[in-house]
Parts: C-alpha cells; structure tokens; sequence
C-alpha cells in the first residue's frame, strides 16, 4: 500500500455513457478503513454508475481539516469531531455517522516467535513510554511463559501525522495508566518519548514489517491484510484476549450511543471483550442546499452502507454496527437535506 492512500473509485463508462446528472462526491480522511470504504465504494458505484466517489485516505486530523475548509463533500475521522471543531464549520452544519467500527492492534515484527505475545496491562503502556525496552523484560517473559524471547532491543513504531487512531490508542493508553496519562495523554498526534512515526496505518504497517524487534499500533485489517501477528491484550477483566471479530463486537456491545453519536470505547468491561475498539465517523453537513444533488447521493450511499455495507464489513476485518447503534446512524442520516 501507498504511505498516502488515494483510492478513485468509479463506474467504468465511456465518454459516451456519461450522463449530465452523474453526481461525484469527494472525501478524504481516516486511514483506517479506507480498505473497507474503497470496497464500499466500488460495490456502490457498479449499481449506480450515475455516482462517482472519490475517496482520498490522508489521516484523520487532514479529513476534518479538507472537510471544513470546505474542500471535501464528506469528511471520514475515527475521532468524532469535537464541539469546537464544529464550531468552524461555518456553512451547511454537521451531522457524524459512524459508520462502522473496529480493533486496533499491538502488531511486532519477532523473528523466531510463532506464539501470539501475550501483553499484560501494565506492560504495553510502559514499552510506549519507553520504560520496558527490551523484548526479554521479565515482566514480558513472565505472562508469556515457554516463549523463547529474543534479547533484543524493543523499537516503537507510532503514527507522524494526525491519527483517530492515535487518538482511540492514546486515549485508552490513558484510560489504563495514570503514567501515560499524566506524560504523554490522549490525542490525534502526540509526542511519545520514543520510536519512529510512519503516515497512515498503512505507514505504521510497513515499518513493522520492515524492522525487527519492531512493535506498533495499527487497525486490525492492515495487520491482517499484510500477515502481521498480533498481541493478546490483558483487559479490564485481567483475562488475556486476542483481537477478534467476536471479542471486538463484544466490547462494542454495551456501548450506549449518545444523541449526538459520539461514543468512545476507552477501556471496555467485560471478560471476552478485546480492550481496544473504536467506531470511525464519516463527517457530513446537515444542509446541502448549495450543491444540488449531492444531499440524496450521500444519503442515498449512507443507506446502503448501514445495510448491505455492513455484512462486507467482518471479511476484511471490521467490525458490523451493534443494532442499538445502526438505527440511530440511520435516522441521523436521514436528517441530511
């Protein structure tokens, strides 16, 4: 993959074909599921080829930014817009649907190791604060007990660019450690005291698959479409739980999505629940009025995405929207004029 995912994703017509009133709709943003959208996209536009989507995969913190400046139709972010944010907005308000959701991942590059690496809650925050540097730390070597750890240095591998993911990481890294808390904190982009930055998950994905003794936090399709392991986390439980689709939508069951549609799952309860998910929001403004067209094409999109969508979502590794949560995504959208 690209560092910067562009994915153009059209009906494949003649010059010919094209009619007058084909509408197409540009967005840019998140990273994380631009794979799932890319295929979203695609499958729509081979049933409405009077539809074109132009889907840029540039980070979240670009998404708001392109999105609010007026530059995009609909923004993607897997961190909601905040008040603030909105507030700048300042034509066409803004409605956030998240559309789908999914895991984030400790992925590592160990050469020799075929086990899964189990990481116990007080570890993984301390190797992201530098603290625990060395892949045969006894607090490592106790909760993996039989693995042969390699003595080798551990190199951390973080997003450069302005990341949801970041965000949702960061975020439960704080949730779980008042030391990662208080050093680092939650956010789009932070500094972390060590490691390398790459762009996009795709970025992060690529450095740790280059570099051994490599660990780094990505979405759970990119560790899966690139064959890279993941870690089994220690969760609010104690129990050790792998990234699954099961234990992802476990944690997403009890969320009680809120009005205005910003949920954040910072440290899930629960014994079969992974420990980090998060849902990812496509930004859209509630009035379209100035672009005629473009309010029942997004909609229209928007719908099909909540329904057919959904059921391509586990096949590349997302997670489907609970129904609690899909019928209120689906009203929201319908707001849309």
């Amino acid at each position: 993959m690209k560092k910067i995912l562009a994915l153009t994703i059209a009906a494949v017509l003649s010059v010919c074909s094209v009619h007058a009133d084909t509408i197409t709709l540009n967005a840019s943003g998140a990273t994380f599921p631009a794979p799932l959208y890319g295929r979203w996209f695609a499958e729509y536009s081979k049933a409405h080829p009077d539809v074109r989507i132009n889907y840029q995969g540039i980070g979240s913190g670009a998404g708001i930014k392109s999105f609010t400046d007026g530059l995009t139709d609909f923004g993607a972010s897997d961190a909601a817009m905040t008040d603030a944010e909105i507030a700048k907005v300042t034509t066409g308000g803004v409605v956030l649907l998240p559309m789908t959701a999914g895991s984030i991942v400790l992925s590592y590059n160990l050469p020799g190791v075929t086990d899964s690496i189990k990481l116990p809650r007080d570890v993984y925050p301390a190797i992201f604060l530098g603290e625990i540097t060395k892949w045969n730390d006894p607090k490592i070597a106790a909760a993996n007990p039989g693995v042969k750890l390699p003595d080798m240095p551990i190199t951390v591998a973080y997003r450069a660019d302005g990341s949801g993911t970041t965000f949702n990481f960061t975020n439960h890294l704080s949730a779980i450690s008042a030391d990662f808390k208080a050093k680092v904190g939650g956010g789009k982009l932070v500094k972390f005291p060590v490691g390398v930055g790459g762009k996009g998950n795709d970025g992060v994905a690529a450095l740790i698959k280059q570099t051994p003794g490599t660990i780094g936090y990505v979405e759970f399709g990119y560790a899966m479409g690139v064959k890279l392991p993941m870690a089994t986390l220690q969760n609010q439980a104690g129990k050790f739980v792998a990234p699954t689709p099961e234990s992802g939508s476990a944690a997403l069951g009890a969320v009680d999505m809120p009005a205005n549609l910003r949920a954040f799952v910072t440290d899930p309860a629960g014994d079969a629940s992974y420990p980090i998910v998060t849902f990812t929001w496509w930004l859209c403004h509630t009035d379209y009025t100035s672009k005629p067209g473009v309010a029942d094409a997004i909609k229209a999109l928007a719908a099909w995405c909540l329904t057919d969508g959904q059921k391509l979502s586990p096949g590349l590794g997302y997670l489907p929207l609970p129904d609690s949560v899909l019928t209120k995504v689906q009203a929201a959208a319908g707001t849309i004029k």
